[in-house]
């Protein structure tokens, strides 16, 4: 059966001119593994990073695979599969599960676009090698642009075998085998930040990792006096949690952390109870703000990503803008920090409320906008 890849959408994702639901690694993926799609056994594939379903929806209307297994870090990439599922009448050839062994146990076949980061590689490439079976085949791939020798090279740390196809269309694909089973994971890594004491918890996935990037910590110097009397707050795009627990620590306020990244998520549940703020922080898995009631916060903190994937593309921040504007009560705040040079202050006018700079620095700015 043929699959229109042209079909599919990004939504509930930002659609753009300039963003695509797949691209020519999804379709070279699909063509080197074909055979070993063929002969895999019912539940012998998983799939991981598949943007918005081109892998697992390919496989199952190309090569009639079910029970495929699929994991997808962003919450908006797992929604956009399930919608497409139901357009192409696929809604049953695939379940959503975490990097983890429900994932990978007994899986013959890996289809795995790489992440950019090697980190995350290494972590997904330990998890494969952990729980599949002695004779996977994991076909990773993606667009030669993105791809650097040091990909090959984390493989062969867990796979004694590696294989590189020729690129068509710009595109190229690994091919690893003879996993290694680890003796102990790496991930997630751990380290105290020095300035704030932090534990800071975090998979590999996740935003800045076990440390704490240079915005953040340049909005944590100005979260005192943020909308005083706050009783509630969210920490939306929360990352590994770090302003989150540092609310919490600092104000006794509850907070809820948000993010639509599950590495995000499990990092920090981690880092709120490494320091002793589990009971304050809430971190819960979203597209945006989308299962927050409206008017129903007193501060959200904010340091929004400025790219989606590797394009950069103000829709993320513009959402998260939006939301932000819809959850504040009457009298809310957003304290958001952002790279000077992108001008988000009349966005946040016209998303949110009036907006006043707290502090500028040669990178970033920090704004106050009240609900109104």
């Amino acid at each position: 059966m043929d699959f229109d890849f042209a079909a599919l959408s990004r939504w509930p994702d930002v659609e753009a001119e300039n963003l695509y639901a797949a691209d020519a690694a999804d379709r070279l993926l699909l063509d080197e593994a074909a055979d070993a799609l063929g002969a895999a056994a019912p539940g012998g594939l998983a799939v991981i990073g598949d943007g918005y379903g081109a892998l697992t929806l390919g496989a199952a209307a190309r090569h009639g695979v079910r029970g495929i297994r699929t994991h997808q870090d962003p919450l908006s990439g797992e929604r956009a599969l399930a919608a497409n599922a139901e357009r192409f009448g696929l809604s049953d050839a695939h379940v959503s599960l975490g990097l983890d062994e429900s994932l990978l146990s007994g899986a013959q076949v890996v289809l795995l676009r790489l992440p950019r980061s090697l980190d995350a590689l290494d972590e997904i490439a330990e998890a494969i090698a952990r729980w599949a079976r002695p004779d996977v085949r994991v076909f990773a791939g993606g667009m030669v642009k993105h791809m650097t020798t040091a990909m090959n090279d984390v493989l062969r740390r867990h796979f004694g075998r590696v294989d590189v196809t020729h690129a068509r269309q710009k595109a190229r694909v690994l091919i690893a085998a003879d996993p290694a089973r680890p003796r102990a994971s790496a991930w997630p890594r751990t380290r105290i930040d020095a300035e704030t004491g932090l534990t800071i918890v975090a998979h590999a996935a996740a935003f800045a990792g076990p440390a704490v990037d240079i915005g953040t910590r340049f909005l944590v110097a100005h979260l005192d006096d943020a909308r005083p009397g706050a009783e509630r707050a969210i920490d939306l795009g929360c990352g590994t949690g770090v302003l989150a627990v540092e609310l919490a620590r600092r104000r006794g306020i509850t907070v809820l952390a948000t993010d639509q990244s599950a590495a995000a998520v499990a990092s920090a549940r981690a880092t709120a109870a490494a320091n002793g703020a589990a009971e304050l922080v809430e971190v819960v898995r979203d597209d945006a703000l989308g299962d927050e009631p409206d008017a129903s916060a007193d501060l959200i903190v904010l340091n929004p990503p400025f790219h989606i994937g590797a394009t950069v593309h103000p829709g993320i921040a513009l959402k998260l803008f939006a939301d932000a504007g819809r959850v504040l009560a009457p009298g809310g705040e957003l304290r958001a920090v952002w790279n000077s040079h992108l001008r988000y202050r009349p966005a946040l006018e016209r998303l949110v409320g009036p907006t006043r700079e707290i502090a500028r620095n040669p990178t970033f700015t920090v704004t106050a906008s009240v609900r109104t």
